[in-house]
């Protein structure tokens, strides 16, 4: 079946929208703090709320598509993604605040495990890669709007404002389309019917998947968030030239996806993931090896580079793990699994550093990429015994 040209375009514009709540609380929290009047560390709470959500409907979001579609399934989340964030324009106080982060994170998961399911079985590796970079873009995009809204002298709600207004209109979109979403082919062989809930679960591939994707995300944002740190503290880099060489960093996953989403579509899904999780492998390793800034920094550029396409594409090769009848559960559970693992590990790290030293990250990082190359490893063989018995 040939690609839905309205979809995809549709789809590109919702992963950007997806990505632009991220970037809105950084630049903003400054402000909401200052207005209602409460410590810097009450971020926290609103993280902590969103997570929840984030968890608990990525993990739904499998199940709910095989009753509702995948089309009014993102409808309503996004919708539930426009409330929330209105809900944060408007709130009089914290309190408040923190349950429409809840409400934020059960529709941003749903939003992202629906996105990814549908994708998976109708887009191939190019437009998987780049649907993924849209949502970097969506990312990098929010802290503009917030910070030109608070230049221009507005209160940051309008920021907030802002977006709740594109994901109505993305809501809409969803809405006028739903039954046309519902045409999605399956990923592999069209003649499997839907599986029970308890037989997904009980596939021990599904498990080994929620591990990788956590491990994944814990590599990703691990290397971004303490990345900084290193430099500065144990390589002799300049608060300055550090930053720009973090935001190098995520610049290399950007462009990763895009040029890999066409690498991957001539080599094929499988020799392109090999050889990411080894030059994530590779790169860890010159962050680990004690030497001058620019190695570790060339480490952190590879390894952003190399895992520019390892999300998408293990994505896009789920049902080739589980079969295409348990493909949306898996992907919704895999989706949990990195949030889950991009938000426990990450700190783990964290804890690590301040306990052993910073030149720890190196190691880390090389244990995960290392760890995730076996997980891979497991997968490959797993799918080459089901496809000869098959």
């Amino acid at each position: 079946m040939p690609i839905r040209r309205s979809l995809l375009v549709l789809a590109y514009f919702a992963f950007i929208s997806l990505g632009l709540p991220d970037g809105l609380l950084g630049v903003g929290w400054p402000s909401i703090r200052t207005d209602f009047r409460v410590a810097t560390e009450s971020v926290g709470l609103l993280l902590f709320a969103g997570t929840a959500g984030y968890l608990t409907s990525s993990v739904a979001a499998g199940f709910t598509i095989a009753r509702v579609g995948v089309g009014w399934l993102l409808a309503g989340s996004t919708a539930m993604a426009s409330t929330a964030l209105a809900g944060y324009a408007l709130s009089p106080g914290l309190a408040p605040m923190v349950g429409f982060a809840l409400l934020a994170g059960f529709g941003g998961g749903a939003i992202d495990a629906g996105l990814n399911a549908y994708a998976a079985g109708a887009f191939g590796p190019r437009h998987m890669n780049w649907l993924h970079a849209f949502f970097g873009l969506g990312v990098a995009i929010g802290p503009l709007i917030m910070t030109g809204v608070i230049g221009a002298g507005l209160s940051w709600r309008w920021g907030y404002g802002i977006v709740a207004t594109a994901q109505a209109l993305l809501a809409t979109a969803f809405v006028l389309t739903a039954r046309s979403w519902g045409e999605r082919p399956l990923p592999v062989s069209t003649g499997q019917e839907p599986a029970g809930s308890w037989k997904t679960l009980a596939i021990p591939a599904v498990w080994l998947g929620v591990l990788a994707f956590g491990v994944y995300v814990a590599i990703e944002v691990g290397a971004g968030l303490w990345a900084f740190l290193l430099l500065t503290e144990s390589r002799g880099v300049s608060d300055t030239v550090a930053g720009l060489c973090v935001s190098g960093y995520w610049a290399s996953l950007f462009v990763g996806r895009v040029v890999q989403g066409l690498v991957a579509e001539r080599l094929g899904s499988t020799r392109v993931l090999v050889g990411s999780l080894t030059g994530m492998a590779v790169g860890s390793l010159l962050v680990a090896v004690p030497g001058p800034g620019w190695l570790a920094v060339t480490g952190l550029v590879i390894i952003g580079f190399a895992a520019a396409p390892v999300f998408p594409l293990l994505t896009l090769t789920t049902a080739d793990r589980v079969g295409a009848a348990h493909a949306d559960r898996a992907i919704g559970m895999q989706i949990a699994g990195a949030g889950l693992g991009g938000a426990v590990i990450p700190s783990g790290i964290g804890v690590l550093l301040s306990r052993v030293g910073v030149e720890a990250l190196g190691p880390a990082l090389l244990v995960l990429s290392l760890l995730l190359l076996g997980l891979y490893a497991i997968f490959h063989r797993q799918a080459r015994v089901t496809a000869r018995s098959s």
